[in-house]
């Protein structure tokens, strides 16, 4: 496939806006696919989860109540006990003040079908009380059916890790962790020697539409951006989403500023972010299209409105 560069000209990027605009505006029949994929991104890699929406739909729809509110989003990785689970999604850390409570809704009816073998994905509870399952998670380890399946009425599996990503969460099982009480009991850190709360496992949680390992994905049915991003040459790193707020005549991009949390370790194809010219420069960016999947190359946004973090689309080849 040959590449077209849409980088001199004024007019061309002009042309470019308005192709990509329509590029991601086409309408594709959605692809088949068994559950809800949400993608939790953390400070030292992504894995995504499918979610077993006919067969736990009661805790299925919970724990997207608190995904599609941005809840889960900036929050960590707070108990992590080797060989048995990761677990989160009940607290994240404000400077000065410490760790805070993610605001829960009520207690959802118990749903235990699913067997907690390891890479399920099942939600915690209070100890006595089947039907008290809120906001935390976890990521079963190990095949944990003999303790989880029949304690407590069972603990509800409502999801499943897809691909490689047990890789990831193996890897936060395997860090050193911490023990400050309740709101950290065991929480994974990613530097040689605990600090603060700062180098704990950060995480986000966002759906897409379907399930991609690849590092910056662009959905055209939501308008979201997914990227990992080295700012001023490695000056910092961080993981963080965007949503298009507008298309037209120029594509917009914003940044959740919740969603942006600290990564570890740089990689090829990461995203960089000058402050000198205010661009941002993603090298391979995977656009899904309700499932037609293609990719743009050397995509560039520029700085457009720095009060409100929104990025404005300048060039890229495809």
């Amino acid at each position: 496939m040959s590449v077209v560069s849409w980088r001199s000209p004024e007019n061309r990027v002009v042309c470019a806006l308005t192709a990509l605009v329509l590029y991601f505006a086409l309408l594709f029949a959605p692809s088949a696919q068994a559950g809800t994929i949400v993608r939790i991104s953390t400070t030292i890699g992504d894995f995504s989860i499918e979610l077993l929406d006919d067969i736990a739909p009661i805790t299925v729809q919970n724990f997207l109540n608190y995904v599609n509110r941005n809840d889960y989003n900036g929050t960590y990785i707070h108990r992590a006990v080797d060989n048995f689970v990761v677990q989160g999604g009940g607290y994240r850390f404000q400077l000065f003040e410490g760790p805070i409570d993610v605001p829960s809704d009520p207690p959802i009816v118990n749903e235990f079908n699913v067997s907690n073998t390891r890479g399920t994905v099942a939600m915690a509870k209070l100890d006595g009380d089947p039907n008290s399952a809120t906001n935390q998670w976890f990521v079963n380890t190990v095949d944990n059916s003999a303790s989880l399946d029949t304690n407590n009425g069972g603990f509800t599996v409502f999801g499943t890790v897809l691909g490689e990503g047990m890789t990831i969460v193996d890897a936060i099982d395997a860090l050193p962790k911490v023990s400050l009480g309740v709101k950290a009991s065991d929480a994974p850190y990613v530097t040689e020697v605990y600090n603060d709360p700062r180098d704990f496992v950060f995480i986000n949680a966002e759906v897409t539409q379907r399930f991609s390992a690849a590092p910056h994905v662009f959905e055209s049915a939501s308008g979201l951006l997914i990227s990992t991003v080295s700012v001023d040459g490695g000056a910092e790193l961080a993981s963080m989403n965007f949503k298009t707020v507008a298309s037209s005549p120029s594509i917009i991009i914003r940044v959740n500023l919740e969603s942006v949390i600290p990564i570890k370790e740089s990689f090829d194809g990461i995203a960089e972010y000058s402050s000198v010219d205010g661009r941002l420069r993603i090298p391979s960016l995977e656009v899904n299209l309700n499932g037609s999947v293609s990719v743009a190359n050397n995509v560039v946004f520029v700085l457009s409105d720095a009060a409100t973090a929104s990025f404005t689309l300048e060039s890229f080849d495809q």
